[in-house]
């Protein structure tokens, strides 16, 4: 199983969703798939999916999968990878509206030199990504990457 997630930020993100749902309905993707959709309005026609769940629902989703494509939301990131999952990371852009800045794509930058994930800096890209993925081992995340150990002392102080 895919598991597609796009966290809980409140603008949506039609560019993945929609391109995740035409490769399903093409048969790119043999595997189910399941997309959590959040705020995105478009609708997959090919896949299953919800807007919302829990977080122990969607920690079973993670467990489940194969291969996990997300946002570059750290929390939609951190999980699938200390489940040793291939993570493939979609950044949400400014220019297309899907985020208020373009922090998503630094996060990404960043894992991607580590070997953590797998990017798509552009959409068309997802279905060979895919292919790619399958054959994908994230480093282990024992020795933590510049990104995580940023963002683990910034919560640990500001909390």
């Amino acid at each position: 199983m895919i598991l597609v997630t796009v966290g809980t930020h409140y603008q949506g993100f039609e560019r993945l969703i929609e391109a995740v749902d035409k490769l399903k309905g093409k048969n790119k993707i043999k595997e189910d798939v399941v997309i959590q959709i959040g705020h995105t309005n478009y609708i997959p026609k090919n896949c299953k999916w919800f807007k919302f769940v829990n977080s122990e629902d969607l920690l079973e989703l993670y467990k489940k999968s194969n291969i996990i494509i997300t946002h570059g939301g750290i929390g939609s990131i951190v999980i699938p990878l200390k489940l040793k999952k291939p993570v493939i990371v979609v950044p949400r852009y400014k220019k297309f509206s899907e985020h208020t800045d373009d922090h998503q794509l630094q996060i990404t930058r960043e894992l991607e030199k580590e070997k953590k994930i797998i990017a798509v800096y552009n959409i068309d890209n997802l279905e060979n990504v895919l292919r790619e993925a399958k054959k994908f081992f994230p480093f282990e995340l024992k020795k933590k990457s510049k990104v995580l150990n940023l963002i683990e002392d910034f919560i640990e102080k500001n909390l």
